[in-house]
């Protein structure tokens, strides 16, 4: 079983707090089993959240791992990429973010 993320644990722990919260304030139980009862609720909720948070997609050198094989691509994809591809230009700063006054 994989590790949860960051976000998986911190939606998960707020689910917890509040729902706790406002079930007990909603509820109004003083007994001991009713606190109980909301407490597990509350638990299993966090714990459905967490897991539902949708995972990040991976990047970089793991997705090529995913992807296709490389022999999958023909010579001809290979020669086509290799004569039509071109290296864009460099920008500049001040191409991308124009400064107004």
């Amino acid at each position: 079983m994989p590790r949860p993320t960051a976000a998986q644990l911190a939606y998960g722990s707020a689910t917890v707090v509040v729902s706790t919260i406002a079930m007990l304030l909603l509820s109004q139980t003083s007994t001991g089993l009713g606190v109980a009862v909301i407490s597990a609720a509350a638990l299993a909720l966090g714990l459905l959240v967490a897991v539902t948070v949708p995972a990040p997609r991976r990047r970089g050198r793991h997705a090529a791992r995913t992807g296709a094989p490389a022999a999958a691509v023909t010579p001809a994809a290979q020669e086509g990429t290799a004569q039509g591809s071109r290296v864009p230009e460099p920008r500049s700063a001040t191409a991308d973010h124009p400064v107004h006054h």
